[in-house]
């Protein structure tokens, strides 16, 4: 059930108090089962063990037990307030802890982290299991679903039938022989998603290419050879060698630039046989997960996997996430052979001998972009250093929605290059949010880039707002003995992406936990993201952000030009490779197997029916496919990326029409997108925003692809 809790203080008083006593045996308290004294209620990092998680896992499952037991012993006819509040309001201490864990294991790994995790997640399974198969806790929401004439508010009603569907898609109306299965299956796939992101981390931490030859590096920027030269001091490799990795700050700059098309090959075979053979191989884990996602489809009468996730989207279907999927796909591969035929003539221009491979994509993408738009990105780096555009976005969420950024250097933080900031209105000087920044890469985090929360926000009984503490993670070029971080353009937009999503839950003010922030459809939670990645190279706000890091100049005329000039290079490709990572997920979903399967094969089939160009591959393979198979939140959900950019892209003309700062349109944005979270459906906000639905037509122009008919995003009835 998907379960977002605040505490009703007065049910886990005593089951506090025991915790307490049990701590002080050793002479300390665990920080969990306190109330936070920190500055708006940041989570005391420094004060936390690797001893305080279990001992707070099983306190906060107490104490939440206990709450609900409260809830369904209540002799009163079920209402809103005493049943639906008081289960979002439930569950403080394991708010607490599992915020913590989770996204500690995530950005900043240990041994230790491992191990708990080994116990935690199964704990946390069982209970959440345990809970939504409540059936007297279930009777209780089942009669608020089945008198809507009781007449509650809109968000109130949209509450109680996402609460009910969230029962009925874990078990609810099962008999009990079917619960104890349902509870099997979701207890190995926990097992087995702890298991693949085991692998996966360890996989990519246990590659490397070492270069002893520097004429080997010819081609490759300053930064990225220095990055490497630190690296492998790091390594004690002496002098005179340099480590490239797989994170993406290593391993994207290498496939670009590097001249020695044999250092490109190792470097892409690398990656995309991440985590595929050997002690660390995810196929066999795959396999298993995808039987047990079957087993868990038919249990509660769902076609396949793909059916059960796409159901409590906006899509509705796996027929209609396709769809959209096939009008992006097909004009992507048509420009794919374009983009290809532009590459090969830089290679025949050459006397190269050879025809485009997937590990010449980057670095021909590249010199194409040099020769078109007489562009080098290796240059433009040098004005996008990260504090300039961590400047960029908060001058952008202050002209767009009047919040200010103050850094916060005594605040808690969970890890030294953690930046903390004290988000507030700038006409008030009101407290809206703590936003935490953590931007470089590390071996104990996970790859790629992410927000998430430490605590979200809610309304209090008395008016008042109980506000959130967000943060965003990313994996971006570090700085070097020489230089600052340089980003290149696709990490400027990620930034951008990240924030937009970190605006998301800042500025939330839905009246329920359960609906604060990002607590949406799957596919709606990319828009807020995916539609300020517009912003980043937008002349008005560029100017203001873009300096070189060395003499401080702003970003000239010409270089913005060619900039706009260049904006669809390369997007055959990139729309490709993302249209198809989508296809292959929901094609995954589809599955309804028994049996073990040959997930390479498997690949190897989509691809040959998609009609995949031999110049490229999915962007993601299985193997090291996290969205997918690390958890099931973006299984049979890829597509959701796609399917908000069509919100995104048609959303911004908007911006584009009125001005991209016009305060209208901005107060529109955030009033009906930003604050409003979950509380009302989906495709309802977007239009009370933009004036109509939209079609995939504006994502074409955008990417600079052939228009197709437009695709009808109306929610489609479904089981």
């Amino acid at each position: 059930m998907k379960k977002n809790q605040i505490l009703c203080a007065a049910c886990g008083a005593a089951l506090i108090g025991a915790a307490t006593v049990a701590c002080n045996d050793s002479a300390r308290k665990n920080p969990f089962l306190e109330p936070y004294t920190t500055p708006y209620e940041i989570p005391p990092f420094d004060k936390i063990t690797y001893d305080d998680y279990l001992p707070a896992l099983e306190a906060g499952i107490a104490q939440h037990q206990a709450q609900i037991d409260s809830i369904v012993a209540n002799p009163e006819t079920p209402t809103f307030e005493n049943t639906i509040l008081a289960l979002d309001r439930s569950g403080e201490i394991l708010d607490k802890v599992v915020a913590v864990f989770s996204n500690l294991d995530e950005s900043n790994s240990s041994p230790e982290m491992v191990e708990i995790a080994e116990k935690f997640y199964p704990m946390l399974s069982q209970h959440s299991d345990q809970t939504s198969m409540n059936e007297r806790l279930f009777e209780r929401v089942k009669y608020l679903y089945d008198h809507p004439e009781l007449g509650y508010a809109k968000d109130q009603r949209r509450m109680i039938e996402e609460t009910y569907k969230d029962f009925t898609r874990n078990g609810a109306l099962l008999d009990d022989a079917a619960k104890e299965q349902l509870m099997a299956i979701n207890s190995e796939l926990t097992d087995l998603y702890l298991q693949f992101n085991k692998n996966l981390l360890n996989a990519t931490n246990s590659f490397e290419i070492v270069v002893e030859d520097s004429t080997r590096l010819a081609g490759l920027p300053a930064s990225s050879i220095a990055v490497a030269a630190e690296e492998a001091a790091k390594r004690n490799l002496g002098e005179g060698k340099w480590v490239f990795t797989l994170h993406a700050p290593s391993r994207l700059p290498l496939l670009q630039y590097a001249d020695d098309r044999d250092l490109r090959r190792e470097m892409y075979q690398g990656y995309t046989t991440l985590a595929s053979s050997g002690q660390y191989d995810n196929n066999p884990v795959i396999s298993k997960i995808l039987i047990a996602r079957a087993k868990k489809a038919a249990l509660l009468g769902y076609e396949n996997f793909g059916a059960y996730m796409t159901d409590k989207v906006m899509a509705k279907t796996v027929d209609a996430a396709q769809n959209l999927l096939m009008q992006i796909w097909r004009p992507a591969v048509k420009k794919v052979a374009e983009e290809v035929a532009e590459m090969q003539a830089v290679v025949d221009e050459n006397g190269g001998g050879f025809s485009i491979e997937p590990w010449d994509y980057y670095y021909y993408a590249e010199k194409v972009r040099q020769k078109k738009y007489d562009l080098d990105e290796s240059k433009v780096r040098e004005y996008f250093a990260l504090d300039s555009v961590r400047n960029g976005i908060f001058s952008m969420a202050e002209r767009l929605y009047g919040v200010k950024f103050t850094e916060m250097p005594d605040a808690p933080k969970y890890y030294d290059e953690v930046t903390v900031y004290d988000v507030t209105d700038a006409a008030t000087g009101e407290h809206v949010a703590v936003f935490m920044t953590d931007y470089f890469p590390r071996e104990s985090k996970r790859q790629g880039a992410w927000m998430s929360e430490f605590k979200g926000s809610w309304l209090n009984d008395d008016g008042t707002s109980s506000r959130p503490v967000i943060f965003n993670v990313g994996n971006f070029s570090r700085p070097t003995a020489d230089a600052p971080a340089l980003l290149t353009l696709d990490e400027v937009e990620t930034m951008f992406h990240e924030f937009g999503h970190g605006l998301h839950g800042m500025l939330s003010r839905a009246r329920y936990k359960g609906q604060s922030g990002t607590n949406v459809d799957r596919d709606f939670v990319e828009l807020p993201s995916q539609i300020h990645e517009h912003w980043a190279l937008e002349p008005e706000l560029l100017k203001t952000y873009a300096r070189h890091y060395k003499t401080g100049e702003v970003i000239p005329d010409e270089l913005i030009a060619k900039l706009q000039a260049s904006a669809t290079h390369n997007q055959g490709f990139a729309t490709a490779e993302l249209a198809g990572a989508a296809l292959l997920d929901l094609e995954f979903g589809k599955l309804n197997t028994t049996d073990s399967v040959d997930v390479a094969a498997f690949e190897s089939r989509v691809a040959q029916q998609l009609g995949m160009p031999s110049q490229l591959t999915f962007r993601y393979r299985a193997p090291y496919f996290k969205h997918v198979f690390g958890s099931d939140g973006y299984a049979s959900g890829y597509y959701t990326y796609l399917w908000a950019e069509v919100l995104d892209t048609d959303g911004f003309e908007l911006f584009k029409e009125k001005g991209i700062f016009d305060p209208a349109t901005a107060k529109a944005f955030k009033e009906n997108v930003l604050e409003k979270g979950g509380s009302e459906d989906p495709m309802v906000l977007y239009v009370n925003f933009r004036g109509h639905e939209p079609s995939v037509d504006a994502l074409l122009r955008n990417r600079g692809l052939e228009p197709v008919p437009a695709i009808d995003l109306k929610p489609k009835s479904g089981k």
